[in-house]
């Protein structure tokens, strides 16, 4: 299975960090964000990996190149204005082929094991997600999950964590360049109870702000009791 990373957001809510570095190559750790998605993703057997950018793009393919030293081949997708999630999916398609992928967006850290997702799409279905408990700044959460299945409405909800497993055919009415939203598809594919999901309660953080960012860079280099 292929996985992509989403690498091409502006990160308005991390300026001024973002305005001379992309993102996905802020550090936490001593190292950029995306670079604990490829190692992770490539201890589970994710060796294929596509990478698509658009602000501050030739960093990300300069700091990444091929992606050998990971024992990974990194491919890139390059928007000349981001594409939103879907849209920049559907312009990746060509590199994911016409089999169920994996999506993990650039701009969040976690400790969760992606090995189980290679098997986690049920057949004819469209979407499998990894929900997380509403963080603070999240609390109204996104999808209810019920028996697996996910919901857009319910009485209790959880946040999607930008983990998902999806089918091409989800994103087959988007033209290549067209900008598109992922929530109305996903929403859409819920009604016809076609999207499964589950909860993890692991480490998960959105790095949306500076503050989230030297918040989760001070755990990981404080020293271990």
């Amino acid at each position: 299975m292929k996985a992509m990373i989403l690498a091409a957001g502006r990160g308005e809510r991390m300026r001024p960090l973002t305005d001379h570095t992309p993102k996905p190559l802020l550090k936490v750790g001593g190292k950029p964000l995306i670079v604990w998605h490829i190692e992770r993703l490539t201890q589970a057997g994710f060796k294929t990996l596509i990478i698509n950018h658009a602000h501050l793009g030739q960093q990300i393919e300069d700091a990444l190149g091929s992606g050998s030293q990971w024992g990974a081949q990194i491919q890139y997708s390059p928007e000349k204005i981001a594409l939103e999630t879907a849209g920049g999916i559907a312009n990746a398609l060509p590199l994911l082929g016409n089999e169920p992928f994996l999506v993990v967006n650039g701009d969040v850290f976690t400790a969760f094991d992606f090995t189980p997702l290679k098997t986690a799409l049920k057949p004819a279905h469209l979407a499998h997600l990894v929900m997380v408990n509403n963080p603070a700044q999240h609390p109204q959460g996104d999808f209810a999950l019920q028996e697996y299945k996910l919901y857009a409405e319910g009485a209790i909800k959880l946040t999607f964590s930008g983990i998902g497993v999806y089918s091409p055919a989800l994103f087959k009415d988007i033209a290549r360049g067209q900008a598109a939203k992922l929530a109305p598809l996903l929403k859409a594919a819920m009604q016809q109870n076609l999207v499964t999901g589950e909860h993890y309660e692991g480490i998960w953080h959105d790095i949306g702000t500076p503050e989230r960012l030297q918040a989760i860079d001070q755990q990981l280099n404080s020293p271990k009791v």
